[in-house]
C-alpha cells in the first residue's frame, strides 16, 4: 500500500502529461503532490520519510530550475542528480559510521535476523547498492537524450520505479537465502 501511494504523485505527473502533452503542466502537478504526499505521511507515521523527503527536495529544486529557465533538462536530470547522491551516501557509509547504510534499510524491517551476515557481505551488498544507484542514474540521462520526451517521461514513472522494484525484490530474496530462521537454526543444533 506504501509503494501505491508513493507511485500516486508520478501518475499524477503522467496524467498530467499525456492529458495535456505539456511537461510544465505536469510537472507543476508533480510539484504539488509530492509535497501534499508527504504531509500526509507524516501525519499518519508521525515521522518523515527521508528518501520521500529528499527526493521531493529534489523535486522542488530541479522542478523550479525547469521552470526559471523554461528548460526541461532540468527536470530530466532531477532523477539522475537524486540517485547518484543517494548513491554516494551508501558509498560514504561504507567508511563512516557503524554500519553501511545498507544493513540499516534493511534493519527498518522487523525480526530480520541481520547479525547473520558477516561484515564483508554486508559491505558487498552496499557496493551493489553503489552500482545500482550509479547505473540508473546513468540509465534515466541515456533515455532523457536518446528518446522524446514523451517516452522518458513514462519510463520516469514505469521504468525507474520498476527497475527499483525488481532490484529490491531481488535483494531481498538474497538476503533471505543467506539468513536461516533462528527457529531451525536453533532446532539443528539440538540433533
Amino acid at each position: 500500500m506504501q509503494a501505491l501511494f508513493e507511485l500516486l504523485p508520478l501518475i499524477l505527473f503522467l496524467g498530467g502529461y499525456l492529458y495535456t502533452g505539456d511537461i510544465y503542466v505536469a510537472l507543476g502537478i508533480l510539484m504539488v503532490a509530492m509535497p501534499v504526499g508527504l504531509v500526509i505521511k507524516y501525519v499518519k507515521t508521525g515521522k518523515a520519510d527521508k528518501m520521500y523527503l529528499w527526493s521531493t527536495v529534489f523535486l522542488l529544486v530541479f522542478g523550479a530550475a525547469t521552470f526559471y529557465f523554461r528548460n526541461p533538462e532540468f527536470l530530466y536530470w532531477k532523477p539522475t542528480a537524486f540517485y547518484w547522491v543517494v548513491g554516494a551516501a551508501f558509498l560514504i557509509s561504507t567508511w563512516v559510521g557503524d554500519k553501511p547504510l545498507v544493513r540499516r534499510f534493511f534493519g527498518l524491517t522487523p525480526d530480520l535476523p541481520l547479525d547473520q551476515l558477516t561484515s564483508a557481505q554486508w559491505s558487498g551488498l552496499n557496493l551493489v547498492w553503489v552500482a545500482f544507484f550509479a547505473a540508473m542514474g546513468m540509465l534515466n540521462i541515456y533515455v532523457a537524450y536518446s528518446f522524446p520526451e514523451d517516452f522518458w517521461v513514462k519510463f520516469k514513472v514505469f521504468g525507474l520505479m520498476g527497475l527499483t522494484f525488481v532490484f529490491m525484490i531481488a535483494q531481498t530474496f538474497w538476503l533471505l537465502s543467506k539468513m536461516k530462521d533462528p527457529k531451525e537454526a536453533g532446532a539443528g543444533e539440538g540433533d
